[in-house]
């Protein structure tokens, strides 16, 4: 096979098809789409090629046959017939309704003299201009306008955390998608790209009839690249990378259809680098993800492994009240994993969705709570060093001194279950940070370990507990370990053949960190 150029970057369709770069087909997907509906939303996260989907929209509708040839849409479409194509994007940097408004008339104005319109009238505010343009289009060409909006929620992301910054960019677009609805008898198609779905009371509210396709198995591999993908259309790119690699740091992403994906930002910048790294993390840290995760108390343990529904997954939110484990879902930070259905509900089992986010997020988790990467990375390797070693006493004193650099997010609420959760959570980020295969809650036969990690060959079982004083400490080293030893946490890992460690740690509510560390003899299995 011919080896071509990597689109990195690239979401032009017409550069693409034309300058020899490498194509993953997505008409037979578009071909459905069109020929089904005419009004649709579609939830990815950034850089997994909604950008050129749409384009690939414009250039269809606009006829451009010669960019399609060998395609499976060619021999499916009627080229005879072209549509006017109204393209807004929103994919740039915006600090407040200005910058909106500003960049909406500069669209619009491109639009309008391109297809020889007069200019408007000057005091024509953007949503009229856009009645009007529409109107016009129509007229014109007699044929009804295909409206495509990339990126319809950047604006308000963009305002996150600022909350009064998101709500003046959200009421800056919502006259905007109304005319779009009031225009109906002009509008022959709409598309509607973004990350997440807000409330349609709030923003949608005049665009009720879109058909949101997210977690639709017919359109789940519309964006993204396939394994097969990967190993045909890509394949000249594969020599010299392990292939289980590539995998394992990318694949994973699931919109409930029968193939995991990749994002291809990761994919070519990879066959361009040659190297396994965080690439599309890197473009962007979710700043306000940290923020909206610390203000509501949510640590990692909470959201990893959990059951949710389809509803609750593409639920629309409220700025005001964004629901978290929806927001990560839908921003690309936490995957479907596993479904479960009762024969009346179906729950999906929500996790990362490869080795790039699972160390890159808690990485930056840390980071948002005043480490760096340098130092989570080596307080995470000693930590394990420590492990592996045997040495539980210096693991004791390096968990501790690792726990107290950090803020408690709970010290005013009193509560001792949370504070639990949140050394169990610091030192999971911890792992996590330096890529460990570590578990948490992971379910025995009588009930959950509070984590468990594998590394060294070996296995350690750590239960976490905490007491009230310092006096309680016995009481509760105890209870751990009659605790791990009565319900069987240790059982499934006998058949790995590695030696396993119950591993007991009660932290204190007087002190606000570790009081003590104790290991019981390792079993041999």
């Amino acid at each position: 096979m011919t080896r071509q150029y990597l689109p990195i970057g690239i979401q032009d369709f017409a550069t693409i098809r034309s300058e020899g770069f490498y194509y993953v087909d997505k008409t037979p997907l578009i071909r459905q789409l069109v020929f089904a509906g005419r009004h649709y939303f579609l939830s990815r996260p950034r850089r997994f090629g909604k950008s050129l989907l749409v384009d690939t929209l414009k250039a269809l509708f606009t006829g451009q046959e010669d960019l399609f040839r060998g395609l499976d849409i060619h021999g499916h479409w009627d080229w005879s017939v072209t549509h006017p194509v109204l393209r807004l994007s929103f994919d740039r940097k915006y600090d407040g309704p200005e910058d909106i408004e500003r960049n909406l008339a500069n669209q619009l104005g491109l639009i309008e003299h391109a297809a020889g319109l007069d200019p408007p009238n000057p005091a024509e505010a953007p949503p009229e201009r856009l009645r009007t343009l529409l109107y016009h289009l129509h007229g014109r060409s007699g044929q009804r306008v295909v409206v495509l909006v990339d990126e319809y929620d950047k604006p308000i992301l963009d305002g996150l955390p600022d909350l009064d910054r998101a709500r003046a960019n959200r009421e800056a677009l919502r006259s905007v998608y109304g005319i779009i609805k009031d225009s109906a008898e002009y509008v022959r198609f709409v598309f509607v790209t973004g990350v997440s779905m807000f409330s349609k009371v709030s923003l949608f509210s005049d665009m009720n009839n879109l058909k949101d396709i997210s977690l639709d198995p017919r359109f789940a591999t519309i964006c993204g690249y396939t394994d097969a993908d990967i190993d045909t259309v890509f394949a000249p790119e594969l020599d010299g990378l392990d292939r289980d690699e590539i995998r394992r740091w990318y694949n994973g992403y699931n919109w409930l259809g029968t193939a995991r994906l990749y994002n291809p930002f990761d994919v070519l910048l990879l066959f361009n680098d040659r190297e396994f790294k965080p690439y599309w993390f890197r473009t962007g840290s979710p700043r306000f993800l940290f923020e909206i995760l610390k203000a509501k108390s949510v640590s990692p343990r909470d959201l990893e492994g959990r059951l949710t529904d389809d509803e609750s997954l593409m639920s629309t939110f409220e700025i005001d009240d964004i629901d978290v484990k929806a927001l990560l879902f839908q921003t690309g930070y936490l995957t479907i994993t596993d479904e479960q259905s009762d024969g009346f509900d179906t729950l999906y089992q929500l996790d990362y969705p490869n080795q790039e986010v699972r160390v890159s997020l808690n990485r930056g988790l840390l980071q948002s709570l005043g480490k760096t990467v340098a130092e989570a990375r080596g307080q995470g390797r000693d930590l394990c060093a420590r492990l592996e070693a045997n040495d539980f006493e210096g693991f004791a004193e390096t968990l501790k001194a690792y726990l107290a650099s950090l803020p408690y997010q709970w010290h005013a609420t009193g509560d001792l279950a949370r504070y639990e959760a949140w050394s169990a959570s610091l030192l999971q980020m911890c792992f996590r940070a330096i890529g460990v295969d570590v578990r948490a809650e992971e379910p025995s036969s009588h009930g959950q370990a509070d984590m468990v990690v594998h590394t060294g060959g070996q296995v350690f079982v750590l239960e976490f507990k905490m007491a009230e004083t310092d006096a309680d400490v016995e009481t509760k080293m105890e209870e751990a370990f009659t605790q791990m030893r009565d319900r069987g946490y240790a059982n499934r890992y006998r058949d790995r053949q590695e030696p396993i460690h119950r591993i007991a740690v009660v932290c204190g509510r007087e002190a606000r960190n570790l009081l003590e560390v104790r290991a019981e003899p390792a079993v041999m299995t």
